[in-house]
């Protein structure tokens, strides 16, 4: 009996634990789009924190980055999933995924406004330290995000899962704000090794010493779940890789960490 209430204890602690990360809604505009996001938080903390702003993948503003903003909160973030293609707008099949983020990528004002806007509501939350902010991303939303790191937008950190990491526009010198890290596939086409080698070469020019990790056997989209059923769907190289999506995790949970402990 003792065992089961011991038990039992432990269940309700792990559910009222769980039960404290609270998830809403929000509407937010740029140059007159609308932009649906979610905003992702433990009411159980008091006072202000970091926030980080989740940028989703070619597919828009799903589930996926929000159970990544809600995973942030349970860290003790205040997370913002972000909403790059406006009204929340979803790609169900690769065709739209391309079209919907190439008008976002060819388009760094557009990019720009929209990343802004989600920046400023996150600040506004009650929860946030304003001078605290990072940015994650996946796959488009990792180059969305190392985009907007290089052109000097105050963030602390920027971590990219499975971001393409070429660019028209090489940091600067000087520019960069944020400390980087990015996590690739050595089997993911989509980012070669040639890539990552001049994404180094890139940042060292600049001035920054990225932290740049690439998991043997891993290919593009690693990190998600559901990358084995669109592989197989669309015939694309995505897979999901189970240990590399925890290694990568962890690691950029302890890279953010360390970025919002350096004054």
């Amino acid at each position: 009996m003792k065992n089961f209430m011991l038990f039992a204890g432990l269940m309700l602690a792990a559910i009222a634990s769980h039960a404290a990360v609270q998830g809403r809604e929000v509407s937010y505009s740029a140059n007159g789009t609308t932009l649906k996001g979610y905003v992702a938080y433990d009411d159980a903390l008091k006072g202000k924190r970091p926030g980080i702003l989740v940028v989703h993948e070619w597919w828009g503003h799903n589930e996926y980055a929000r159970k990544r903003a809600r995973m942030l909160a349970e860290h003790g973030y205040t997370a913002l999933a972000v909403d790059m293609y406006g009204d929340g707008k979803q790609a169900h099949h690769p065709d739209d995924a391309g079209k919907f983020s190439s008008e976002v990528s060819k388009n760094a004002a557009l990019a720009k406004a929209r990343f802004d806007a989600a920046f400023e509501l996150l600040k506004q939350e009650s929860t946030v330290d304003a001078g605290n902010i990072a940015a994650i991303g996946y796959c488009f939303g990792g180059s969305v995000a190392l985009n907007m790191a290089r052109i000097g937008e105050p963030l602390k950190a920027v971590v990219s899962y499975h971001g393409g990491l070429g660019t028209d526009h090489p940091a600067e010198p000087g520019k960069v704000q944020a400390r980087i890290a990015s996590f690739t596939g050595e089997d993911d086409p989509m980012i070669p090794a040639t890539q990552v080698a001049a994404f180094r070469q890139e940042m060292e020019k600049a001035g920054v010493t990225p932290k740049i990790v690439t998991y043997p056997g891993a290919q593009h989209a690693f990190t998600n779940p559901e990358a084995d059923k669109y592989g197989k769907e669309f015939k694309l190289p995505l897979a999901y890789n189970a240990a590399a999506d925890k290694d990568s995790w962890d690691a950029g949970l302890a890279f953010l960490a360390d970025a919002f402990k350096a004054k």
